[in-house]
């Protein structure tokens, strides 16, 4: 046995890549771990890969239906994408191979709640979970298992799958043990109860996670990285935008809304995000929390700087210079930060109890604040939602920014009428460009659009979206919310012709 694999009768059951990806036939349904570029299996999606492209050249058929946390990395996505593998994606992802099939119409994708995922799981609703592939960093001598450097759902994929292929990762920190906070007391309707967390710290399951070892039948031993691209510094929109949020911030805690700790924070990833985190430390503010999904280099900063006291999360997204530090203070950092299984990072009960300020990007939003967060011109898939509507539909705060123009300013982010809705207005509060931001609480429809149009739209457009709005009061068909429906999807439609919306 090695030091990773410390249980005799699992250990027995090692053997190679290859061997473990024989376990998986065609039309499996095969739920991944990973999580944003962390805790994905590594060597056993190469394998099969490699399978199915032979079988292709075969002339036969061999895809799988893949289900995950989130976003993977080219080693799991990229790679079974490449040989066209993948009949059914969910429920985000970020690699371009995967978005290029799926808006060629190859490759069939769900688009939904993250916090929806295991639920739905264990409601059936994606059929039988044939093979559970999970990445670990250690298994214990009773057999327990200890989770990488992601959660995500991978509770659910072990106690549901059919059968387990384990992959055991020296790359990942033995150091890891002990952060984790593994809640088994979910239940299913009508048996369900409230979960035990009224803090952000609280502990309420176990630091392992459990799998009968009958459905065990392969365990592979890799040491082989995440995928930790490095972050780029903040851009000039990113800072101003930052420096709009937190002047917001501050104005909150001058009305009595907000104290001084805020309410735990939930942040997307990106430079926004990042500037907005930079933001908070320069700005004075100490003793912070977060609630939220992702710990990224920002984070680690704030912790050290006593800026952040805790951060719970269900997955890291480091750079590689973020995992140096990780490393480096692992002691420090694992009294600082609990993973959760994601179906508890982004439970709706929990979110609005502790009253999470939700900070999240967007592609677009419209006068009337409706967001997409997911797809250009209506139809061509980005990313995903991911879990910005668990918090923004049940956070205290929802915040949704974004740059004023695209495309070397040839496309506005702010137009009459989003092309895709993920976030409706009844969902977002404060919209945030480098222009300025627009606090929608309160008002009515057209109160929402002269403060949208005055607030954050460029300077470019603003005179056509002024010009637009008074014409819709004048001639809509209704005055509530007032649209010109033909006009305002031509935004779009100049866009997919042009390249600009520019007339």
């Amino acid at each position: 046995m090695t030091d990773r694999i410390r249980n005799a009768a699992l250990a027995a059951r090692t053997c190679s890549a290859d061997e473990a990806a024989a376990f998986i036939n065609p039309g499996d349904t095969v739920a991944m771990s990973g999580f944003t570029g962390a805790g994905y299996p590594k060597a056993v999606p190469a394998a099969l890969a490699a399978r199915m492209e032979a079988a292709h050249a075969a002339n036969e058929a061999f895809r799988v239906r893949v289900l995950t946390g989130a976003s993977t990395a080219p080693e799991l996505d990229g790679a079974l994408a490449k040989v066209k593998g993948m009949e059914l994606r969910l429920p985000y992802q970020s690699d371009p191979t995967v978005r290029e099939r799926i808006n060629a119409g190859e490759l069939e994708y769900i688009d939904i709640h993250l916090s929806h995922v295991a639920q739905y799981a264990w409601f059936g609703y994606f059929g039988p979970i044939d093979v559970a592939l999970v990445e670990v960093s250690a298994i214990r001598e009773d057999g327990l298992l200890v989770p990488s450097s992601s959660v995500g759902n991978n509770k659910t994929w072990l106690d549901l799958a059919d059968k387990v292929i384990l992959e055991v990762n020296h790359w990942q920190p033995e150091s890891l043990e002990g952060m984790h906070d593994i809640y088994y007391g979910t239940a299913l309707p009508p048996n369900r109860r409230p979960i035990p967390l009224t803090r952000p710290d609280d502990r309420i399951g176990e630091t392992t996670l459990r799998v009968d070892p009958a459905k065990v039948v392969a365990v592979v031993e890799t040491d082989a990285p995440d995928r930790n691209s490095p972050f780029a510094a903040p851009d000039a929109d990113s800072q101003a935008i930052a420096g709009h949020l937190l002047d917001f911030l501050r104005r909150e805690i001058a009305r009595g809304r907000l104290t001084e700790r805020l309410l735990p924070l939930q942040s997307g990833v990106g430079n926004i995000a990042n500037a907005v985190l930079a933001g908070l430390g320069a700005g004075g503010f100490r003793d912070l929390t977060a609630y939220t999904e992702v710990i990224q280099d920002g984070m680690l900063q704030l912790l050290r700087d006593g800026v952040l006291r805790m951060a719970s999360a269900t997955s890291f997204s480091l750079s590689p210079d973020g995992i140096a530090e990780f490393n480096r203070h692992v002691d420090f950092y694992r009294e600082r930060i609990v993973l959760r299984p994601q179906e508890i990072s982004n439970h709706p009960e929990l979110i609005r109890r502790l009253g999470c300020i939700a900070m999240n990007g967007m592609i677009e939003a419209d006068l009337y604040g409706n967001v997409n967060s997911t797809h250009i011109a209506g139809s061509r898939i980005m990313n995903g939602i991911g879990g910005s509507g668990d918090f923004a539909r049940n956070g205290y705060l929802s915040v949704f920014m974004s740059p004023s123009s695209a495309k070397n300013g040839n496309v506005s982010t702010i137009v009459p009428m989003a092309s895709h809705v993920d976030h409706t207005e009844h969902d977002a509060m404060v919209l945030v460009t480098e222009q300025g931001l627009a606090d929608l609480r309160g008002l009515s429809p057209k109160q929402r659009a002269r403060r949208i149009i005055d607030s954050c739209a460029h300077p470019d457009f603003r005179p056509m979206l002024e010009d637009y709005f008074e014409r819709a009061c004048r001639d809509s068909f209704g005055r509530h919310t007032p649209h010109l429906l033909g006009e305002a999807l031509s935004w779009h439609q100049r866009f997919i012709e042009t390249g600009s919306m520019k007339r």
